[in-house]
């Protein structure tokens, strides 16, 4: 394999990476960033023993920025330890002790008393440890274990990585950080916009409160839980026009800054064909999928210029949209699509078992027996479907205040499905603001939101269903390798071009007449594959190691701007 570098190792900050407040809508000032080198002891005891290496924290072992750089098997525990003090500001506060994600399951200590436990791999946590600091210099042990054990949400780990599954992550892999807040803090923000403002809905704080709006300095107090708020001048959210509205809210001594953005989606009739739109108008939904794979930080880049520029990459090919693909990001990469105006789909991360012949073969040659068939007895196991629909909730809140995400997957190509019509029903219930694709590729059944395909095998022309838009939600992912910025020998696409020059003109034929087509008859989204190469799978538009672009940005670009006035017209 080769070992692939970007060109962020030279940007990081090799004493405290990703240092930045993790968490850009809810910031408070006391805040204490704990990434960096951590004592570090891998073995196969659940206690540690010599702590005699160091791991540069939030990176994964198995990764090159980690410093270990060595796999994880089943049968091994992950010890972490750090020490801290308090900074004189977080004196006679609240101290909570903020994980982004440890993977899979991880139990915690301060100063040698355990604190909590945690499963799941992509969910953060947090503990308040005001009762347990002690003076001066305070420990802080994590204890990791990951078995990729299917019953918990796994994504494309496998230990036998290859073709379309990555090499596996574990332990810490997002930021850890503390956290100060006075007594009666406010405790949670939901925000949900509508066509003239947003409704926040506060959690804890004293009875009264007052948000204030950053730029406009208007003033909005209100006591008890939900504030109203109806700017005087309404500015809408858009890829194209991407304003965020930056306030500060105030309750007693709490004092929490964050962000909002005023859109709403909906489906429509437009000229006999559902269309999905945005603030009240039909819109075209042009992206790629995006995995989040960086070949020195697997999970993380070594900064978040890492997500800037993929994102500003898609931006200058004209898309709109990135489909987060069965992975979610630290908050950093939801702010930035906000900032700059990219939509996202995001999708829901699979557990349960995947069944190649099943889930793959048979919906290439005849995906239209799988309309035949239930979602009622797969993925059987009762464990695996209550962790799935809890980390499904879990992730809807989590990522609640996001505008950019405007929709999101339940089931990817039948990986882990089950009883996809209730589930649908349960998240629709639990946020309705957004669409949902019960289950895109295939697999599918009656309560979805649109019509989601996967098609590259055969040419780009389904017919429009009535009353469900039509979301091309994975095609294309024609491979091209760069001499040098290949990750192994191994190839991995779904239709090589070995000519960079053919590479670029079958994808803009593509976009030019098949995705033309389609969007004349009024589809309303398109997911590309994929943004950067990843691993062995070489059909990015960016190679593994971001260092080259393999199109002609502007040349795509134009034929995106042309399409997305065809669908407007």
């Amino acid at each position: 394999m080769s070992r692939l570098t970007t060109p962020y190792i030279d940007m990081m900050d090799n004493d405290c990476p990703h240092s930045y407040h993790p968490t850009p809508q809810f910031k408070r000032d006391d805040y204490l960033c704990l990434n960096g080198k951590w004592d570090f002891c891998q073995n196969t005891e659940e206690v540690a023993g010599e702590y005699n290496e160091k791991i540069l924290v939030p990176f994964p072992p198995e990764s090159q920025l980690s410093g270990i750089e060595r796999a994880v098997l089943p049968e091994h525990y992950l010890h972490y330890r750090t020490y801290f003090k308090l900074p004189e500001s977080f004196t006679g506060k609240r101290v909570f002790l903020h994980f982004g994600a440890v993977d899979q399951t991880c139990t915690v200590s301060l100063n040698g008393t355990e604190i909590g436990k945690h499963e799941g791999g992509y969910i953060p946590f947090s503990f308040d440890i005001t009762d347990k600091l002690c003076e001066g210099e305070n420990e802080i042990t994590l204890t990791a274990r990951d078995t990729l054990d299917h019953k918990y949400p796994y994504g494309k780990q496998k230990y036998k990585r290859g073709g379309m599954w990555y090499t596996p992550v574990s332990g810490i892999w997002q930021t850890v950080w503390l956290e100060g807040r006075p007594e009666g803090y406010i405790s949670d923000i939901k925000i949900t916009p509508y066509e003239k403002g947003v409704k926040i809905a506060v959690t804890g704080g004293d009875e009264h409160k007052k948000i204030t709006l950053t730029d406009s300095k208007e003033v909005f107090e209100f006591d008890g839980s939900l504030a109203v708020i109806e700017p005087k001048e309404v500015k809408l959210w858009t890829p194209e026009t991407p304003h965020l509205y930056y306030f500060v809210l105030e309750s007693g001594e709490d004092r929490v800054e964050s962000y909002f953005a005023i859109r709403w989606l909906d489906i429509k009739d437009i000229n006999g064909t559902r269309r999905i739109c945005l603030n009240g108008e039909p819109y075209l939904f042009n992206g790629m999928l995006d995995q989040g794979y960086y070949p020195d930080g697997i999970f993380l880049p070594a900064t978040e210029r890492g997500y800037e520029d993929d994102i500003k990459m898609a931006k200058d090919a004209g898309f709109n949209m990135l489909r987060k693909h069965i992975k979610i990001e630290p908050m950093i990469f939801y702010h930035l699509c906000d900032k700059y105006g990219i939509a996202v789909f995001q999708d829901m991360v699979n557990n349960g078992p995947y069944k190649f012949g099943l889930q793959t073969v048979v919906p290439t040659i005849s995906p239209m027996l799988l309309q035949r068939l239930g979602d009622r007895f797969t993925s059987r196991d009762p464990e695996s479907r209550a962790i799935f629909e809890k980390t499904m909730y879990e992730t809807a809140d989590h990522l609640y205040n996001v505008p950019s995400i405007v929709y999101y997957t339940i089931f990817n190509e039948g990986w882990g499905q089950f009883t996809s019509d209730s589930m649908y029903v349960k998240l629709k219930g639990f946020d309705p603001t957004r669409i949902i694709d019960s289950t895109s590729g295939w697999f599918r059944r009656r309560k979805t939101d649109v019509d989601s395909r996967h098609i590259y095998f055969r040419p780009l022309k389904p017919k429009l269903l009535d009353g469900k838009p039509l979301i091309i939600s994975e095609f294309g992912g024609f491979a091209h390798g760069v001499k040098e910025h290949t990750f192994g020998e191994s190839v991995y696409g779904y239709r090589t071009l070995n000519d960079r020059q053919e590479y670029e003109n079958s994808i803009c034929e593509l976009y030019d007449r098949s995705v033309r087509a389609l969007v004349k008859k009024g589809a309303s989204g398109f997911v590309y594959t994929q943004v950067s190469d990843v691993e062995d799978e070489i059909n990015g538009l960016v190679t593994y190691d971001r260092q080259v672009i393999k199109i002609d940005t502007a040349r795509l670009k134009k034929i995106n701007d042309e399409l997305q006035n065809i669908s407007k017209s």
